[in-house]
């Protein structure tokens, strides 16, 4: 067995050989002998692993140049420019007219002052209205005082139909009344169909006479005999026009003798400004029934913008209804913003007045005399 010492004995012996070796190998070679601790192969150091890519950083953005700072209550730059939502516009549809009836139609948006409760606003629209779709509601009269005039009536509508109506853009309705309103015809651009609902149109005899000297009693009572104008207005412009586009028209041919209306003139007024229609009228009636009853009709067209026309017979029938169609043909039309925004439903009194005209007090204006707020 061999002891801990003896392989520490022979280290040096081969260390001296190698040396000499290493001294012959020198001569013969001339090249230097180095340190033993120099030959030895230097470890080599672990390659560094390749260092993670750094995220690429943005270069940092450029903010557009805001000029000078804001000043306390101006908008933020993104509600430049905006249209604001909620706006509520008024519109005014009006036509003026000379002492001779003729239509003016050259005045421009500095000639007119509009006022909302006795207050000037400012215009934000004006211009001539003369291509506005119409949109028309004419109800006849089939009570017993028209029965004469009603061929007459129904002729006259013929015409005013061909006339006036433009296929695919304006549109129209036919409704007779006596006691109650009857659709004949819903609003159509169809005048196939608004003439077939003319014809229609025809006046219903009261019931006979019984042996007792009493009228028979009819199936509905309450559709027998009497005229209702004024129910027949409101329902059609609560009904009807309403919720319809379009500069709406109620023409009402007519005597103007309401005799069973539950509504009052005012209430007929009232429902045609919240549905935004104006009321014409043609005013003709018999003779032997008490004639026509201009009052009611010019109260209900002038509050409401319209006009009314009193043929002198029925020959002057066809010059009414062509009066009509210049009339609503020839518009003004004017929007604004009211000052007073309130949601309140109120009524807001309307008054349009023609300036820097040496003429503007001949003149004769004519639009709907007002309009109610919305409501909350």
């Amino acid at each position: 067995m061999k002891s801990a010492n003896s392989s520490l004995v022979k280290r040096p012996v081969c260390a001296m050989r190698i040396l000499v070796v290493a001294l012959l190998l020198s001569l013969l070679t001339g090249l230097p002998v180095l340190p033993l601790q120099r030959v030895r192969a230097q470890p080599e150091k672990p390659q560094a692993a390749p260092a993670a890519p750094q995220p690429q950083q943005k270069p940092p953005e450029k903010k557009p140049a805001t000029g000078a700072p804001k000043k306390a209550g101006e908008p933020a730059e993104e509600d430049i420019g905006q249209i604001r939502v909620g706006t509520q516009l008024v519109n005014v549809l009006f036509s003026v007219s000379d002492k001779q009836n003729r239509y003016i139609n050259d005045l421009t948006k500095n000639d007119v002052t509009v006022f909302e409760d006795g207050k000037p606003q400012q215009v934000f629209t004006f211009k001539r209205e003369t291509d506005l779709p119409l949109t028309m509601a004419v109800l006849i009269d089939v009570s017993l005082s028209e029965r004469y005039m009603l061929p007459v009536l129904k002729d006259a509508g013929f015409h005013f139909f061909n006339s006036v109506m433009r296929s695919g853009k304006d549109t129209a309705a036919v409704i007779k009344f006596e006691r109650e309103p009857t659709l004949m015809q819903g609003l159509t651009s169809n005048a196939n169909r608004l003439r077939k609902a003319l014809e229609d149109v025809a006046y219903v005899s009261p019931p006979p006479m019984s042996i007792g000297g009493g009228p028979t009693p009819p199936i509905n009572p309450n559709a027998m005999g009497g005229t209702s104008i004024f129910d027949s207005v409101v329902a059609t412009s609560h009904d009807l026009l309403a919720g319809e586009a379009g500069r709406k028209t109620i023409i009402l041919l007519t005597d103007g003798e309401d005799t069973t209306s539950r509504m009052k003139i005012a209430d007929a007024i009232n429902d045609a400004l919240k549905a935004e229609a104006s009321i014409y009228a043609i005013g003709i009636g018999d003779r032997r029934y008490g004639g026509v009853d201009t009052g009611v009709l010019n109260k209900l067209c002038e509050a409401t913008g319209g006009r009314a026309y009193y043929p002198k017979d029925p020959s002057d029938l066809d010059r009414a209804f062509a009066q009509l169609e210049q009339d609503l043909r020839q518009q003004y039309l004017l929007a604004y913003e009211p000052e007073n925004g309130a949601t309140d439903g109120a009524f807001r009194k309307i008054e349009v007045r023609v300036n820097n005209r040496g003429d503007s007090k001949e003149m004769r204006i004519r639009h709907r005399r007002g309009y109610y707020a919305p409501k909350p």
